[in-house]
This record gives C-alpha cells, structure tokens and sequence, in this order.
C-alpha cells in the first residue's frame, strides 16, 4: 500500500540517505566547531577580531566554491558525486586540527573543511529537491535539517562526555581535551562518506533547455528577477549575522564554563531538530515567506537579548529561542530557493544562494570582531555592540522582504 502524501514514509530513499550523511557529518562537525573558538581564545591566546577574521574567511572560502559547484553540477547534470566529494574533502582535514598548534595553522584546517563544504551542498540540496515532488519540498528539507540537528545533539553529547572526563568543570577548554575531540571525531565524519557513496542514487534534473555553463552574467540573470530579489534581501540579512562564534563567547563572558557553554547548546539543538520537520511540513502548507518573516523576527530579538543579556540564565532562553530560529528557517529557505527556479538552474541557484551568504561572512564576522574588541587603535563598542548590529540588520531585512519578494507559484499547490 503506498504511504500518504505529506507523510515522512512517503519521502524517497535520497532524502533519508542525504538526511543520514548530514547526521553523521554534524556529528563530527559539532565535536569541533562549538570549542574552536574556545581553543583560539583560551589556549592559544586569539583576539576575538581575528577569530571573526579566521571565522568570515572559512565561510568566503566556502563561497567561491559553492557557485562554481553548483554551476558544475547543472552542467554534468549529475549530483552524488560532487556531493560525496564534499564531504571526503571535509573529513579528510580534520585530522589536520590534533596537530594545530598556532592560529595560522588552525585557520588552514578551517578554511580547507569549508572548501568541502562549498563542493557538497549545492549538488547535495539539488540531490534533494529533484528527487521529491513540489508539495514535499518542505517536509524534505525539513526532515533533512532536522536530521542535521540531531548529529549536532549527539556530537554534544559526545564533546560533553569529552570534556568532562577530561577537565570536570573547568572554565577554559585544554589543548589535550581538543585533541581528544578531534580523534573521535574522525569515526563519524568517515562513516557519512560512505552512507551517501553507498546508499545515494543520482537523478537528472528534468531540463528543456542546454546545459547550464559555469557562472557568469547570462547564467545568474536566467534564475529570474524573484530570485534575485530574494538573494539580495538576505544578503543584507546575512551581513548582521556573524559567526555563532561570537555567541559562544558571549556566553563565557556572561560567567558561564566549558560545561555550562555545552549543555547549552545541545538545548539550542534539540529546539532545533525537534522544530525543523513539522515547520517544514508547515511551509508545505501556509507557504515559505510567512515562516521565513516569522523566523527572521524572532532573530532580531534574540541579538537585541544577547546585546543586553546580563547572566547566565539569560544567554540559555535565548540560545533555547535560538534554535526555533533556526527550526523556522534553515529548511524553509532552502525549499523556497527551490520554488523561486527551475528544476535546469537549481545548481546555480543553489550554488548563488550559499556562496554570496558564506562571502557575506567575512565582512559580518569582522564587522562583529570589531564592534566587540576594536580593531588598530579603536578600542570597539564593547561585547553588545555585534548584536544590536545583528538586530538592525534582521529588521530591515525582514521589511524588504515582505516589500520586495511574492511567494513564487512553484510552492503553491
């Protein structure tokens, strides 16, 4: 008997072997990425300016090559296997982190794991949208960050058991707990290799039309005046929302540990898995925009919280709104990248998307730094300065986007 429309049974294998790669890569990702800053700032002595500096570069890196592959993948009109090679490029840095003992060094591995995540997720998102049809676009990519959520969850847990065993309770992360980190890290990064080179099937996007050549002019102009409109508004979005490196270190500067920092964030992750699914199912409903407005203004409020935050317990109820926030969102825009194209230019748009928002890290990143700590002489405005920019940024942004950009036809059913 075949399984209800809308039902997470109904969703084809793709959609479950992407989800089951994501979780097993977050697994390992979370291990390491939430304790980064803390290694930079407490072990190896880092100004935050340069952490947003190391920070926004990753996610530039990342930019340049997102386009490219997505571009890439429309032209050979295949998906898994950029995809798969993303992800090798990604844990084959890892273990790069064990023996970083500068800066220099430690941005080098960060910057090398965002090139494969510029390879992957365009063809990966792609993977996803071609093998669901229109009216499931936001259970799909619902389910598959919720999926993503959940191995942030355990690699939490993981790094909490780390942690502990390693320095109780500590209010500074030791080289030697990092570096226990990054081995059992190691397992699960692999294994997510091997799940989509195994288990992924490829698909064909269903085109008239020639094949899509690298980017340039012609090619972002085909994805259409909504598109673009979209792609502007939340750049200017992304532009106030810097590294959630910055969040981390406003959560220890409000007096809280290592553990404290940790627990906290699994609390973000569960708020966030547990939301990514049904919002997704909701957007297949209401429509994308409505959640996307709803989520953006619950992010101006939250910097406007961590800008005037004062203890501990402050920081863990707007990390826990946090993560409906990124429950709202993260799926819905990109299902809602995939109603604004067609199915011929969704590696482009998808590879446009990601790279101006990862390129867009930079200059946020050292923006945020810089408000923080200050930058040459200038002393900055102090630790709430990044967030009240933040805020501002997801005000108007939210405006433009109600002003500027009509929920597409392609998401109706």
């Amino acid at each position: 008997m075949s399984e209800r429309p809308g039902s997470l049974r109904s969703l084809p294998r793709n959609v479950w072997v992407a989800s089951a790669a994501s979780f097993f890569t977050d697994v390992s990702s979370e291990m390491l990425q939430n304790v980064l800053p803390l290694f930079l700032a407490n072990v190896l002595g880092v100004r935050t300016v340069t952490i947003g500096l190391i920070e926004g570069v990753a996610q530039s890196t990342a930019s340049l090559v997102s386009l490219y592959a997505g571009a890439l993948t429309d032209r050979l009109q295949a998906r898994k296997w950029l995809a798969v090679a993303g992800y090798a490029v990604s844990s084959c840095s890892k273990p790069f982190f064990y023996v970083a003992t500068s800066w220099p060094l430690v941005a080098g591995v960060r910057w090398a794991d965002r090139v494969g995540k510029g390879i992957r997720t365009a063809p990966r998102d792609a993977l996803i949208a071609e093998s669901i049809v229109p009216g499931q676009r936001g259970l799909a990519f619902g389910l598959h960050r919720g999926a993503d959520t959940a191995g942030a969850v355990f690699g939490l847990l993981a790094t909490l058991a780390v942690v502990y065993l390693a320095q109780r309770g500590a209010l500074e992360l030791e080289r030697e707990t990092f570096q226990q980190l990054v081995l059992v890290s190691l397992v699960p990064a692999f294994l997510a290799v091997l799940i989509l080179a195994a288990g992924a099937k490829e698909v064909r996007a269903l085109s008239s039309g020639p094949p899509v050549e690298p980017p340039s002019g012609s090619a972002l102009h085909s994805l259409g005046t909504p598109f673009k409109r979209f792609l502007l508004v939340a750049a200017l979005f992304d532009l106030g929302n810097s590294s959630d490196a910055f969040l981390v270190l406003r959560a220890q500067e409000r007096g809280m540990s290592v553990i404290d920092v940790l627990w906290t964030l699994l609390a973000f992750n569960v708020v966030y898995a547990l939301l990514s699914a049904p919002a997704g199912r909701l957007s297949d409903r209401i429509g994308r925009r409505h959640l996307i407005v709803a989520g953006w203004t619950i992010y101006a409020l939250i910097y406007l919280g961590f800008a005037v935050a004062s203890t501990p317990a402050h920081v863990v109820g707007l990390y826990l709104a946090y993560g409906a926030y990124y429950g709202l969102v993260m799926g819905t825009a990109k299902a809602f990248v995939a109603d604004l194209v067609g199915p011929e230019n969704r590696g482009v748009a998808y590879g446009a998307y990601y790279g101006v928002m990862a390129f867009l890290d930079l200059p946020a990143s050292l923006i945020a730094g810089a408000l923080w700590q200050g930058v040459g002489g200038w002393a900055g405005f102090g630790p709430a300065a990044p967030f009240v920019f933040g805020a501002a940024m997801a005000a108007a942004a939210t405006v433009l986007l109600v002003a500027l950009v009509p929920t597409p036809k392609r998401s109706r059913r």
